[in-house]
């Protein structure tokens, strides 16, 4: 990954979203939110509706460039590895789908259709498959279903601190199906988008605010060199 790709992040979305073919309106809100957070600015936006969780994977895969996209699941593939198809076919990047077991295979090609194709699926243990085969992925998705996913997310934390890799993000998602992240020692920011969003990234921090007058919810990207929030 390289630079932010603002153009990469909208045509990301809108694959996603014809992809998907979502029955309900588009939720720009997602979209919006990857966005500010690519250009360091801040997003505001009522929480009237839930925002897109797989529409803003997306945009942030592509946003950032990513190349070598891995995603662990914990059951058949789902919208999180539609989205991340469509953010490597934006950059022409390798994506990888990690299946706890061959029998989620079929289901996971008939959740993806035609776009399973494009995808390249193994089954194995995510958490070995990552530190060796998938050791230089610079986007990993990790489903919270997977009983050790803390452990998959812990071991790719310390490999940012050890090797201090640049531009690589770890992102969990499907986290409010589980409450360990309530009492996780987990380093990660909780984004209160789709089903919860655990997001590290080597490069920057989050940080989430939610005003109480408006309800309004503030998403802050801060630069670790100069440690301040950056809003716009």
């Amino acid at each position: 990954m390289v630079c932010w790709s603002a153009d990469n992040a909208t045509n990301a979305y809108l694959q996603t979203m014809k992809m998907g073919k979502s029955a309900n309106e588009p939720n720009g809100a997602a979209f919006i939110s990857a966005l500010a957070a690519g250009n360091n600015a801040r997003f505001t936006g009522k929480s009237t509706k839930e925002p897109s969780g797989a529409a803003f994977i997306s945009a942030l895969a592509a946003g950032n460039n990513a190349r070598f996209t891995v995603v662990a699941c914990g059951g058949p593939a789902d919208s999180t590895t539609l989205a991340l198809a469509a953010a490597a076919h934006q950059t022409g990047g390798r994506i990888v789908c990690i299946l706890p077991d061959h029998q989620n295979f079929r289901a996971s090609q008939l959740a993806l259709g035609p776009n399973a194709a494009n995808i390249e699926f193994i089954q194995g243990d995510a958490k070995e498959l990552l530190s060796s085969w998938y050791k230089d992925s610079d986007f990993v998705a990790v489903d919270c279903n997977l009983e050790n996913h803390e452990a998959i997310i812990s071991a790719l934390q310390e490999k940012i601190e050890r090797h201090h890799h640049k531009n690589f993000i770890v992102l969990g998602y499907n986290a409010f199906c589980k409450e360990t992240w309530r009492n996780s020692d987990l380093k990660t920011q909780l984004l209160p988008i789709g089903e919860g969003l655990l997001l590290t990234r080597s490069t920057s921090n989050w940080v989430v605010r939610v005003d109480k007058c408006t309800g309004e919810e503030h998403v802050f990207r801060v630069r670790s060199s100069v440690g301040k929030l950056i809003g716009a």
